[in-house]
């Protein structure tokens, strides 16, 4: 299959909301209980505009400009060599056909070259073992607030970006 990862635009909004609203629902149902997606779901699965042109946040596109998937690193606010994966997803028609590890393999790189040493990820448990196949290392369950009550199970990953593992 033949795509091109791109930085993405504000244009992407709508493209990239369609995405993660196809994605998480279908590949979260397997990990987590309704009780968890019901409050979940209409929180995690909208683009957030402000990374649609961060400069740091990536989409892959066909040819024919569908978008597959996205995802990105943004700066630590209080560490400046410190990066946190943001929104990874990949539609669900289009998984295991190494979408997401292009992007962030992409986003990577372009962290690397930035000047950030960590990545830190909070990953889905669906996700850890594609962040672990990645080169990220496990550092325990953490649980992320999305709201005022309302918080979402997930993992916490880490990567040094000057480990042997980078982007494998």
């Amino acid at each position: 299959m033949e795509f091109a990862v791109r930085p993405s635009t504000k244009s992407d909004l709508a493209a990239v909301d369609a995405v993660l609203a196809r994605s998480y629902p279908k590949l979260l149902k397997h990990d987590y209980p309704p009780s968890v997606l019901v409050t979940a779901l209409p929180l995690i699965s909208k683009a957030q505009p402000a990374l649609m042109s961060c400069g740091t946040y990536y989409v892959a596109e066909m040819p024919d400009g569908r978008i597959l998937g996205a995802g990105g690193i943004t700066r630590d606010r209080a560490r400046a060599d410190i990066g946190h994966v943001r929104h990874v997803a990949t539609d669900p028609d289009h998984t295991r056909q190494g979408v997401a590890g292009a992007i962030l393999r992409h986003a990577l790189t372009r962290a690397r070259d930035s000047g950030l040493v960590h990545i830190e990820c909070w990953a889905t448990r669906t996700a850890v073992p594609f962040y672990r196949a990645q080169g990220f290392d496990e550092k325990g369950p953490i649980d992320v607030p999305l709201a005022p009550g309302i918080s979402f199970p997930a993992v916490r990953m880490t990567q040094s970006l000057s480990s042997p593992a980078f982007c494998r």
